[in-house]
């Protein structure tokens, strides 16, 4: 998977449970002060994330992602770590 196609998933995902248009989310994006996201709807991006990437997400990660790119940087590291999904 390209590091591309990682954050249209992820950007995906964030603008499904935050309520906006895709076109909306950026790797700019700050999920805290931009949407007022809180810890439930960060764990409900990240369960999304998970289960459309076959791969485990910690609770430090979903915290430590300052933006949304951040937050594909560190999964894109997960995902190299993991290797392919079997």
């Amino acid at each position: 998977m390209t590091r591309e196609e990682l954050s249209s998933i992820v950007r995906t995902k964030v603008a499904e449970v935050v309520g906006v248009e895709l076109d909306e989310i950026t790797e700019r994006t700050a999920l805290d002060t931009d949407y007022g996201v809180d810890s439930l709807e960060l764990l409900e991006i990240g369960a999304r994330v998970e289960k459309a990437v076959n791969v485990r997400i910690g609770v430090g990660d979903l915290i430590k992602a300052e933006t949304v790119g951040h937050a594909v940087d560190l999964l894109a590291e997960r995902l190299l770590v993991a290797g392919p999904a079997a």
